[in-house]
């Protein structure tokens, strides 16, 4: 062979190579690992964690009224932090009353601590087991959050959940845990018709059928269920308060507040945290420079 056709093949190789560089995937960027929050993004057939460079600060002395599932959530963190056994957490319950707020504030209080929060979308669930790889070797505590967790009937991310819940996420390391959310205490839809499958023994003992222990059996798999309720008109008010001080509002203009803030959340069918922030974000707009 001849130096002119070596000269030629290889150009050609370089062609042919340059041309799959071009079909491949690009390399997935390196995680900044000196984020303390991130979201797992994918893109065809690409993903990667990405640092969340502006976190929505909330505090835990900012949640009023859920001091009972504030208190359990922060000792189960304590203790993952600590390396003591921890349990995954389901919070299930009202809108708007503090459940994705609750572990916010959680990165907020002990990020310095070594706790960090991967926020993971239900559609990209399945990804789960390569997410705990990534960070199987990091020395930072990680929280997998899912917000508004629910499934509809045969997704295939609700058996991947089911699947690291059941224990690959401790075979993997036991830095990683997973808090989720959800508007339904067994994330998925339930219907009459599956009661008919309940089976009665002679004894008056009853069996639910399989499809409703299906679906109970996801649920059951979260070593804690804390629950949330609507708040009382008081506590509602009382939210409302603590927001407006937040703001700098003076407290005349707080106590001036009330009614509004009580039609406020009649047009809005709803007495939550969130509808008490997103009025008082509005009171105080219109009142601070009278």
């Amino acid at each position: 062979m001849t130096n002119h056709d070596l000269t030629t093949l290889i150009s050609r190789a370089e062609r042919v190579l340059g041309q799959l560089e071009a079909w491949l995937p690009p390399a997935p960027p390196t995680p900044d690992w000196n984020a303390t929050a991130f979201r797992w993004r994918k893109k065809g057939n690409t993903a990667w964690l990405e640092a969340v460079k502006h976190i929505s600060a909330i505090t835990p002395d900012d949640l009023k009224h859920i001091d009972r599932q504030k208190n359990i959530i922060e000792r189960n963190t304590l203790h993952f932090l600590a390396k003591k056994p921890a349990n995954n957490v389901l919070m299930t319950g009202a809108r708007g009353t503090g459940k994705s707020s609750l572990v916010k504030a959680m990165l907020d209080k002990y990020a310095s601590q070594g706790l960090r929060l991967i926020e993971v979308d239900k559609s990209d669930l399945g990804d789960l087991a390569d997410i705990v790889d990534l960070v199987a070797q990091r020395p930072e505590r990680f929280i997998i959050f899912c917000d508004d967790l629910s499934f509809e009937e045969g997704e295939a991310s609700y058996k991947a959940l089911k699947s690291i819940l059941d224990g690959s996420i401790s075979s993997a390391g036991d830095n990683v845990l997973v808090y989720a959310t959800s508007n339904r205490r067994h994330l998925m839809p339930e219907y009459m018709s599956e009661n008919l499958a309940a089976k009665h023994q002679s004894d008056g003992e009853v069996h639910p059928g399989e499809t409703v222990e299906e679906k109970i059996s996801l649920s059951e798999r979260f070593g804690l269920w804390l629950s949330f309720y609507p708040f009382r008109q008081d506590d509602y008010l009382d939210i409302v308060y603590h927001w407006l001080r937040e703001l700098g509002c003076p407290e005349e203009h707080i106590l001036a507040s009330r009614t509004e803030a009580l039609q406020w959340t009649l047009e809005r069918g709803s007495r939550s945290g969130r509808v008490a922030r997103h009025f008082a974000r509005d009171w105080a707009a219109r009142h601070m420079d009278q």
